[in-house]
């Protein structure tokens, strides 16, 4: 027996570089990568040790482009109570999330920022190291932000603001040179790519959703200094001026865009700009902030940009814009990760579609489809099954009940 061998047997095997089901097919992994994809019975290695999926659909790996691994569910009352809790706090908070996520069928996420500065890219390091438990994480350290704008903590007495913790306001700028100062901070202290808040946030309180936040050059000045270092941003930006500054100073991609207009639809879709729109997170703040008595403020922003923001999904998706899954997970339980299909495909995608912003779009927007996104050779044996076709009931992502990552087998009930 080959110990560094493992078969996969799928009976039904979803290539979704092609949009192709493929049937009984076995996925040969050789230590943490898969070596090859064949008929099953041609060819297969005598030696190795075989996991019997006949009767599931194999899939790759989930990837979400817009998580918060950090932290405890939102208390829907803004964030100066991230005061009341240390960044050591917030750290194992981001253990327990990280298990969550990749036993929900994410085997890789693109975590989009933590008001504790870095801690997620020591959470990533963990990961890497094998002492946790949990997905590829690429990691954009903290929220290059204005001051009180959507990435900072507003709510505080204006007599107790200068005792903020300085990794609670690492990405605070407010000028182009600022702005600069703070992607290099941030990309030394160990991040892969950067996150500006463009616009107001609806969870922030006292910040306005379409108000623009940062001026197109400090943006701008964002993305060439990331540029230098090989790597690229992401814009929070709700409202349509955010959005078009955005898109017009070369970020990679468009978190949320709930406020978009046609004319910042059209912009992406010429630029190639991915939007990466969460979906299904408005119900869950109407739901659990109504039930919780949640601020009136927020509950109020939340109702002014989800149906907004499902509208200019569906023109987004018939405008060719590049889409990407993302869910905002860590403003609700990570191991809902895979609720958002459904709305994707209520909301203008076929099941495949929406697999697809998953699986290939998100690994080309994270530039990792060298590495993830697909079931083919040289690539890392992420995968996940499934009963039934996912193609036609995409609610089976919801409950995943097998997973590998890196050809270990993490979850099979």
């Amino acid at each position: 027996m080959d110990q560094d061998l493992t078969v996969i047997r799928a009976g039904h095997l979803l290539d979704v570089e092609a949009g192709e089901m493929l049937e009984d097919r076995a996925v040969i992994v050789r230590g943490e990568r898969i070596e090859a994809v064949v008929p099953f019975g041609d060819g297969v290695p005598s030696a190795a040790t075989t996991i019997d999926l006949s009767g599931h659909t194999v899939l790759p790996g989930l990837i979400d482009c817009h998580a918060h691994l950090i932290g405890e569910p939102e208390s829907g009352h803004g964030y100066a109570v991230l005061v009341t809790r240390t960044a050591a706090q917030e750290a194992f908070s981001g253990v327990r999330n990280a298990r969550a996520t990749i036993t929900a069928g994410f085997t890789t996420v693109r975590d989009v920022g933590t008001f504790r500065a870095l801690v997620d890219c020591a959470l990533r390091d963990a990961i890497e190291a094998g002492d946790v438990e949990g997905p590829r994480m690429l990691c954009a350290g903290a929220y290059v932000t204005c001051s009180g704008g959507g990435g900072d903590v507003t709510g505080l007495a204006p007599d107790v603001d200068a005792v903020v913790p300085i990794d609670l306001r690492f990405g605070v700028a407010n000028s182009v040179d600022e702005v600069r100062r703070r992607v290099r901070a941030i990309l030394h202290g160990g991040a892969d790519f950067i996150k500006v808040i463009a616009t107001g946030a609806v969870l922030t309180e006292g910040t306005v959703p379409g108000a623009p936040e940062f001026s197109e050059a400090e943006i701008r000045a964002a993305v060439e200094e990331a540029s230098l270092y090989g790597t690229f941003v992401a814009a929070h930006a709700h409202g349509a001026e955010g959005i078009k500054r955005a898109v017009r100073a070369g970020v990679r991609s468009i978190e949320h865009g709930s406020l978009m207009d046609d004319e910042a639809i059209e912009m992406m879709a010429a630029a190639g700009t991915y939007l990466v729109a969460d979906v299904y997170f408005g119900d869950w703040i109407e739901e659990e902030g109504t039930r919780a008595g949640w601020s009136k403020d927020v509950l109020r922003k939340n109702r002014e940009t989800t149906d907004a923001q499902r509208q200019g999904f569906a023109k987004a998706v018939k405008a060719g814009v590049k889409l990407a899954y993302g869910t905002d997970s860590g403003g609700y339980p990570h191991a809902w990760v895979g609720k958002q299909f459904a709305y994707q495909v209520r909301h203008g995608q076929t099941p495949l579609e929406a697999i697809q912003t998953a699986t290939t779009n998100a690994a080309d927007l994270l530039g990792w489809a060298d590495r993830v996104g697909a079931v083919k050779p040289g690539l890392f044996a992420d995968l996940i099954a499934v009963p039934g076709d996912p193609t036609q009931d995409v609610a089976l992502l919801e409950s995943v009940p097998f997973v590998m990552k890196g050809g270990r087998v993490v979850k099979q009930t």
